[in-house]
């Protein structure tokens, strides 16, 4: 498992987590002993004004939703910071785990987009567009006015010239090759 990738490894470990939780809901468990402050759980669901009262059995089953939860986004959030070669557990961390899994939608307006460090190269190592955006339209007048297939990626003016096409739609125009990369 060592030599498996970051990615092959938190997907593993879930499936992993995610069995020996199928495992633990089935085999008969004391509820009494909860993880979590049930009171506390209690207080934070009667904050809704439509909640009036609150079963045990309701709460001991929220209580141990909790549980699972935390215990998968603490995963995640691992696993990011593994990504990075750290060793601590960064706010990052979380806001990544949360916008990478569509089950964490919810989450999105409490964790802030703020937190979301890019793990993208820096900008200077990104290679720049080939066309300036205000030639973009130039680009779209152009493909409509020769009756271009939008589909077909047009090429940058200066690239067309040295392969010899005509780019200004004479006689000889000529549809564009697909972009050199």
């Amino acid at each position: 498992m060592d030599q498996m990738p970051i990615q092959g490894q938190q997907v593993y470990q879930l499936s992993q987590f995610w069995s020996s939780v199928m495992v633990e809901m089935r085999q008969p468990q004391d509820f009494k002993t909860a993880i979590l402050p049930l009171a506390r759980i209690k207080k934070i669901m009667k904050l809704d004004d439509e909640v009036k009262m609150i079963s045990a059995e309701a709460l001991i089953l929220f209580s141990k939703a909790l549980e699972i939860f935390i215990r998968e986004l603490g995963m995640r959030s691992w696993g990011h910071t593994e990504e990075n070669k750290r060793r601590t557990l960064q706010r990052n961390d979380i806001a990544m785990a949360v916008s990478r899994n569509d089950t964490f939608d919810f989450l999105i307006d409490i964790v802030p987009r703020d937190d979301i460090k890019s793990t993208q190269r820096p900008e200077e190592e990104i290679r720049p567009m080939m066309v300036a955006p205000e030639q973009l339209y130039y680009y779209t007048a152009l493909q409509q006015q020769q009756g271009v297939d939008p589909q077909q990626p047009m090429m940058h003016p200066q690239y067309m010239q040295q392969q010899g096409q005509d780019i200004y739609g004479g006689a000889g125009f000529q549809q564009p090759m697909q972009p050199y990369i």
